[in-house]
């Protein structure tokens, strides 16, 4: 075999792996210490705020909060159902009619307001008015009916409420702006 460079040619093949394994070593560690930065990094981002406490401590914390806050929840819906389920018999729907009673008595001063809960369960009120005096009645509503026979404009306060209702359940949220 011949010399290189008057070193053996064995001894140069095993000199230029050398060289070319070094460098292959060379990059690599430069690529671990990037990676290694990163993860450092990430390690502290992951720990700021936990002063000497260890991951599993802080786990148990956060599982605990985490489960606090669930039972937290499960009471407000408990809550809320609870409200929804009074809010049912609260007055919802409100009617009112304005109308002239007597001929010989102007303005619209009489009245019919119909206050019913969403099973159309309430009262209707209606106050008379004459030159003379002024009468208020009250009726009980069951379903939309009442026991008691209802004028003209009670069945159009009941409509009204009724209707009214309806409108705001599918009109979604109040605007208002107008």
């Amino acid at each position: 075999m011949e010399d290189v460079f008057g070193i053996p040619f064995h001894w140069f093949v095993i000199i230029i792996l050398n060289f070319f394994l070094s460098f292959l070593l060379l990059i690599m560690n430069i690529s671990n210490r990037s990676k290694i930065k990163k993860l450092i990094s990430r390690y502290n981002k992951f720990m700021r705020g936990s002063g000497d406490k260890n991951i599993e401590e802080l786990l148990d914390y956060y599982i605990e909060q985490v489960s606090k806050v669930v039972t937290k929840n499960r009471e407000i819906e408990l809550h809320i159902n609870g409200l929804e389920r009074n809010l049912l018999y609260c007055i919802q729907k409100v009617g009112v009619v304005r109308f002239n009673a007597f001929d010989n008595v102007g303005s619209d001063l009489s009245f019919s307001i119909a206050l019913l809960d969403s099973n159309d369960t309430g009262v209707v009120l209606s106050g008379i008015y004459a030159r003379d005096s002024s009468s208020t009645y009250a009726k009980p509503v069951v379903n939309g009916k009442s026991k008691y026979p209802l004028s003209a404009e009670e069945i159009k306060a009941i409509n009204i409420a009724r209707k009214s209702f309806n409108e705001v359940k599918y009109l979604g949220e109040y605007d208002l702006s107008s």
